[in-house]
C-alpha cells in the first residue's frame, strides 16, 4: 500500500516540479514580477516532496527489498537493484529535497523579482533533474517498477 502512495505522490512532486520550474522559467525571460503564483508553485513543489521524504522513510523500514539490502551492504554495494534502492535513491533524494527547500529559502531572502526567479529556476531546476534521475522508471530495464 504504502509503494503505491509513494509511487503517486512522484507524480504530484513531477507536475509541481515542472510548474515550480515553468513559473520561474517565464519569470526569467519575460521580466515578470514575482508573484504569489510563483511563490506556491515553490510551496507545493516542497510540499510534495516533504510528504514523499515521510513515505519513504517509512518504506524503508517496512520494504523487503530495503531491509534485504540494508542486512548486508556488502551484498548490495555489488547488486545494482539493492544498490539503487538502499543507497542511491536515497541519497539523490535527500539532496533533490534540499535543493527545494534551500531555494525556497534563497527565494524569501532576495531582493528583486529578477532574483527571486533565477533562483527559483537554479534550485528547482536542478531538484527536477535529480528526481528525474531517481525515479526507477519502467524502462530503466534493471530497475522498471512500472508506471504506478
Amino acid at each position: 500500500m504504502l509503494n503505491y502512495v509513494h509511487s503517486f505522490l512522484r507524480w504530484a512532486i513531477l507536475l509541481a516540479g515542472i510548474w515550480a520550474v515553468i513559473r520561474s522559467l517565464r519569470g526569467v525571460t519575460g521580466k515578470t514580477p514575482f508573484t504569489a503564483a510563483d511563490s506556491k508553485a515553490g510551496l507545493f513543489f516542497m510540499i510534495f516532496c516533504d510528504l514523499q521524504l515521510l513515505v519513504g522513510l517509512i518504506l524503508m523500514f517496512v520494504s523487503p527489498l530495503a531491509k534485504q539490502g540494508f542486512a548486508d551492504m556488502s551484498v548490495a554495494m555489488k547488486t545494482p537493484v539493492l544498490r539503487f534502492f538502499t543507497v542511491e535513491h536515497e541519497v539523490m533524494a535527500v539532496i533533490a529535497i534540499a535543493l527545494v527547500h534551500i531555494g525556497k529559502s534563497k527565494i524569501k531572502k532576495a531582493a528583486t523579482d529578477a532574483q527571486k526567479h533565477k533562483l527559483g529556476l537554479i534550485f528547482f531546476g536542478l531538484a527536477l533533474v535529480i528526481i528525474l534521475a531517481l525515479i526507477p522508471w519502467p524502462f530503466r530495464e534493471a530497475l522498471g517498477k512500472g508506471w504506478f
